[in-house]
């Protein structure tokens, strides 16, 4: 059939060498088309795929001969070279002839950090002209295959053949093409198979003859087709065994037409309902997880995006994925704007939460045709091509496979390249996924039972679904979403405490100045509306960091976003939780999986009283304070430092497996200064390497000294050394510790980081101590120092071990001074923790709350929780808003014993942490007597804040208060201010007073406020009660306030709204019970009469109760009795204060 093709006079022949060297850019050659035509079809290109560019035109002509090349692939051939030829539809006719490409795009192979010996290819988009004067070859055949082809079966008689073979006998079978399995390589081998079917019967062809694999560009599901010369074989490794299989004289004859081929096409599907996924899809549960079983579907489409061609992860028509990662590599990449026809494809519904929820994957037995190349330019697609390879090591499955593909994609971009190299990525992302969805390692793959078996099985078949599963965020995403939702997830008025109606304008507005925030990484604290951080549990990467100049004094956690501050404790040499010590974490890269969100509000208004909390204009400044708090025992190391190496080394572990030949590695590279190309392939596919600069132990000489700290002073700023210059003048974050000296000055011809301790390093008569002073770079390494702990302190560079001797201090006049030797501490001077100690050191001596108030001393060391919090602003002093002053503790220990304690945060950083719940260690505090008697503590420039174990802070309770006598408690004297709890029986009520009061100074409100000095208009309600408590053993006075007064008098909250609104005009009102007729005019104290002398006055309660510091001392009365007067000494009855109310 010849057909006619117009060329424009523009249209220029070009060689196919001259293509490949000169065409950079992709393009489209349409050589017969107008203008107008051109046209519409770039409008149409842009519009199935927007945000893309249609393919520019060029009016290039391409002749030569179709051939085929190395696999089967299809080659376009002239006399200066050949070019891969990509065909929709091609026929066996067109090969070994001239042909002419009316219509084709070029696409050059120019993706960077690819193999660049690979040139690009042609897309045919038409069918080619052929060239040559010849008769219609369609069918046509020599004489001994005419016969074969005339001999054809159908697929009924064929099965048949197959379990009746005979030795040497060749068929010859004509069908529709059912399935067509990818082409695969196994040990050398290249074959792929194809299924042919009628109406009820299917048999197997396959291909392994090597000049017949182009078949696999020729048949496609759905094409009629005979083939000749086929035999029956026995295929080892499938349990079917029998199969057709081609020979050399085998041929393949497309578009066959018979009247037994009157089986309809497959039926294709060309969109996907979500909302009928889950109830066809059946659902199980196999240890724990959630399996549900995949449906075989055909599906037509056209791609949209391409997640990672390298990892064969597609989106067709926007809302469907696409995975294609368990068949092999396509020779030719999908691109945005093909348009594609799958068959038996594996639909599943929500696999990964991170993915479109109804994805399409291929395996083996899939068949992917694409039916119209794109027509526009695509970007290149992120890199991910390392983990096909680890999914055919590794077999897992697809649900932890797409989990892994995103994971991948986003540490590209949160890590790459200032930590990690690219080709780290992959090994990587895999290495997370094993750690967190943990899962057994599935069996192999049976590549034969899932190409040929009927029914069909194989590793898509079933999957998990976790919609729970770890979502990963870079710490920039984190801290933004943090501080976005500071303000905006929480209402002031949440923010007070029970009873906040009624409190006063200073009150109010202290209450309101700190507030925090704490989400746990599994993000199980309740509901939440508007929460961009989602219901997922969370996940960080990151590497390990000492703090810098500017930020907080802990440790930081960083990737190539950003940094955010972490409150770290770890498992202390004794067993039990503690402050980080151990140094060899730093500059490890880590994921933090189970950590807790803090984010500290800091507020400073002027609200008059709380039914303004909706107004702004009463907010003068608000910011926020973001930071992590976690454990090391809850990391995952993915690459150590080398000090790590060597701590684990010591211990006998490794990480990943390849910890002890990372060390081995980074020793030879030291030595050695560079690697060898072996070498560095080695360690880039067994471990991930982070990249921040060279290894910290070049060849250096420096000198070294073991030391115990002994006391560590707090951070603050202060004054510099005199003699700077004003530049260089001003305040600068500052420290010092106090240590032991166990041996002497070691010089070395390298650094030995946290090894282990040499004689040489022991041999010491008496152990002297130094004040290290630790200030600008170096004070970096506060967050690490503990006392107890054993340290290397290195000098780089030199080897001079006076540098490492502490000189004394002289006074005016020659006068010495008699102190321990001070040694500052250079910025570029390293310390290592040696977990191993040459000697046993003493625990430092630590009191408990309850020590500290029966104490004498005047500074003192105790460790407590904290059970409640204060802000503290200092208004007078000018400060910027929002900056903390200072704070007030209430600490607690075992015993309920409670104890405040006072930081003077002025001149020194922000200390974090200091939530309720936490454990602290509070060293250097000085133990101040108020005047009433209480004992309090209060911070000194040189007081130092540890936190030395993590509590839930987001529901942090005090231990629970002892059981107290009253008449025990009575007589005590030594158990002044603390809290216990009372059960007892009403006995009377000795008066009830409600009033209304200014919100500004506290005077008595009626209509105005009754003093004429104030300018308030707005007033707060206040309640006070007060009764007498029996429980047997003696009685109190109990005083209830605010929102425990309604709780006592048992009124409903509207009963309560409605007295204070009748309260109003009156201003307040008291009430006196004992000794009084309940007969009275005055309805609203005829209510409350009733009220106090009913069943509330004789009914039991548990109270929670705090005894005051100062009781009323005894007190001499005078009794008459008739004629006699009696004095006698009467002892006041013991005053308390109820917390909290219970009813028995």
């Amino acid at each position: 059939m010849a057909v006619t093709h117009v060329l424009p006079v523009s249209c220029r022949p070009v060689s196919v060498s001259a293509l490949l060297s000169l065409q950079h850019v992709a393009c489209v050659s349409n050589s017969s088309w107008t203008t107008n035509q051109q046209r519409a079809w770039e409008k149409e290109a842009e519009l199935s795929v927007p945000g893309h560019l249609a393919l520019p035109r060029v009016s290039l002509l391409l002749i030569g001969c179709l051939r085929v090349g190395q696999g089967g692939e299809w080659k376009l051939t002239d006399a200066s070279g050949s070019v891969r030829c990509e065909c929709l539809s091609p026929s066996p006719d067109w090969l070994n002839h001239p042909v002419f490409l009316p219509h084709w795009n070029y696409i050059p192979h120019n993706s960077p950090g690819q193999n660049q010996k690979v040139r690009g290819y042609v897309e045919l988009i038409g069918s080619p002209a052929v060239l040559h004067s010849g008769p219609d070859q369609e069918l046509a055949a020599s004489p001994g295959e005419g016969a074969g082809f005339r001999r054809a079966v159908g697929v009924r008689e064929a099965t048949g053949l197959l379990h009746n073979r005979t030795r040497g006998q060749r068929i010859s079978v004509y069908g529709l093409v059912g399935s067509v399995c990818p082409q695969l390589v196994v040990a050398g081998t290249t074959f792929f198979c194809f299924w042919l079917t009628d109406e009820s019967h299917t048999v197997r062809v396959l291909v392994k003859d090597i000049t017949r694999q182009w078949w696999t560009r020729c048949v496609y599901v759905g094409l009629s087709v005979c083939v000749t010369a086929l035999r029956v074989c026995v295929l080892r490794g499938w349990r079917g065994n029998y199969i057709l299989c081609v020979t050399d004289q085998s041929e393949l004859h497309t578009n066959y037409t018979d009247t037994l081929l009157d089986t309809p096409p497959p039926l294709v599907m060309s969109h996907v309902e979500n909302e009928d996924c889950e109830k066809v899809e059946p659902e199980t549960d196999k240890a724990g997880f959630r399996m549900k079983k995949s449906r075989i579907i055909s599906y037509r489409g056209t791609v949209t995006q391409v997640v990672s061609d390298a990892a064969g992860l597609y989106v067709i028509d926007r809302k469907v994925g696409l995975c294609l990662s368990y068949q092999p590599t396509l020779r030719r990449k999908l691109r945005a704007g093909d348009s594609v026809e799958l068959h038996h494809v594996h639909f599943l519904y929500r696999p990964c939460p991170d993915f479109p929820p109804s994805m399409l994957c291929t395996c083996l037995r899939s068949s992917l045709r694409v039916t119209a190349f794109s027509g526009v330019v695509g970007a290149p697609p992120p890199d991910s091509g390392g983990l096909p390879r680890l999914l055919l090591e590794k077999n897992t499955g697809v649900s932890e496979y797409l989990w892994t593909c995103h994971l991948c994609s986003q540490l590209g971009h949160s890590l790459v390249p200032s930590l990690l190299k690219q080709h780290s990525v992959s090994v990587l992302s895999w290495k997370l996924m094993e750690s967190v969805w943990r899962r057994g390692r599935r069996g192999r793959r049976d590549i034969y039972s899932e190409m040929l078996d009927d029914p069909h099985t194989c590793p898509l078949s079933q999957y998990t679904t976790d919609p729970t599963v770890h979502q990963y965020l870079s710490v920039s995403v984190l801290i933004g979403s943090l501080r976005s939702e500071c303000w905006s997830s929480v209402s002031l008025s949440s923010l007070l405490p029970a009873g906040g109606s009624s409190l006063s304008r200073s009150q109010l507005n202290t209450a309101l100045a700190w507030s925090c925030r704490t989400l746990t990484s599994d993000l199980q604290d309740g509901p939440r509306t508007g929460d961009s951080l989602g219901r997922r549990p969370l996940l960080l990467v990151g590497l390990l960091e000492l703090p810098t100049l500017t930020s907080e004094p802990t440790v930081q956690l960083r990737d190539a976003t950003g940094a955010v501050a972490c409150v770290v404790t770890e498992t202390s040499p004794e067993g039990g939780q503690g402050a980080v010590f151990n140094s060899a974490w730093i500059g490890c890269l880590v994921c933090v999986e189970q950590f807790t969100m803090v984010t500290e509000r800091f507020l400073q208004s002027d609200f008059p009283s709380s039914q303004q909390l909706n107004q702004d204009k009463y907010i003068t400044r608000k910011h926020c304070r973001v930071y992590l708090q976690f454990s090391l025992d809850h990391l995952h190391i993915l690459s150590p430092s080398v000090a790590m190496t060597t701590h684990l080394g010591q211990r006998g572990e490794e990480i990943g497996g390849d910890g002890r030949e990372r060390k081995q590695m980074v020793e030879e590279e030291e030595t050695a200064g560079a690697t060898t190309a072996g070498r560095k392939r080695r360690r880039e596919a067994s471990s991930v390497t982070v990249t921040t600069g060279p290894v910290d132990g070049s060849l250096r000489p420096c000198v070294s000294l073991v030391i115990r700290v002994e006391q560590k002073e707090g951070v603050a700023q202060r004054n510099r050394a005199a003699g700077l210059t004003v530049e260089e003048a001003g305040l600068t974050r500052c420290f010092s510790v106090r240590a032991a000296v166990v041996g002497p000055v070691v010089s070395w011809e390298r650094d030995p980081k946290n090894g282990p301790v040499m004689d040489r390093e022991t041999e010491t008569e008496r152990e002297d101590e130094v004040v290290l002073v630790l200030s600008g770079g170096s004070a970096r390494w506060f967050p690490l120092l503990q006392p107890g702990c054993f340290y290397r302190l290195t000098a780089p560079n030199t080897q001079d071990p006076s540098v490492l001797i502490g000189s004394g201090f002289s006074g005016q006049r020659g006068v010495e001074l008699h102190t321990d030797p001070t040694l500052q501490v250079q910025s570029d001077w390293r310390l290592h923790t040696l977990t191993r100690p040459p000697l046993q050191a003493l625990p430092p001596t630590v009191l408990s709350v309850t020590e500290v108030l029966d104490s004498r001393s005047e500074m003192v060391c105790f460790q407590a929780q904290v059970c409640d919090r204060i802000s503290l602003s200092d208004r007078t002093s000018g400060t910027g808003a929002g900056v903390c002053a200072g704070v007030r503790l209430t600490v607690c220990d075992q015993t309920g014993r409670t104890l405040q304690v006072y930081l003077d945060l002025s001149h020194t950083p922000y200390p974090l942490g200091l939530l309720p719940g936490n454990t602290l260690l509070l060293s250097g505090f000085q133990r101040r007597v108020s005047r009433s008697g209480g004992v309090y503590c209060r911070s000194l420039p040189v007081s130092s804040i540890t936190v030395m174990s993590l509590g839930d802070t987001s529901s942090a309770r005090p231990p629970p208060a002892p059981m107290m006598h009253l008449g025990v408690w009575a007589l005590s004297r030594e158990q002044s201010s603390i809290v216990g709890q009372v059960r007892g029986h009403v006995v009377c009520f000795l008066f009830l007073l409600l009033q209304w009061s200014c919100s500004l100074c506290g005077s008595p409100y009626l209509q105005t406020c009754s003093s004429s000095q104030c300018p308030s208009t707005l007033s707060v309600f206040h309640s006070t009660a007060k009764l007498v408590i029996d429980d047997g053993t003696g009685e109190a006075h109990v005083w209830f306030s605010g929102a425990l007064v309604p709780a006592l008098l048992g009124l409903a909250d509207s009963t309560w709204e409605g007295l204070q609104r009748a309260l109003r005009v009156r201003g307040h009102i008291r009430v006196t019970p004992r000794g009084r007729s309940m007969a009275c005019d005055d309805p609203l104290l005829h209510f409350l009469l009733c009220v106090c002398s009913g069943d509330v006055g004789c009914r039991q309660l548990s109270l929670t109760c705090r005894k005051p510091n100062q009781q009323r001392a005894e007190a001499m009365k005078r009794f008459s009795r008739g004629e006699q007067d009696f004095m006698t000494r009467l002892t006041p009855p013991l005053q308390l204060s109820c917390l909290h109310l219970e009813a028995v």
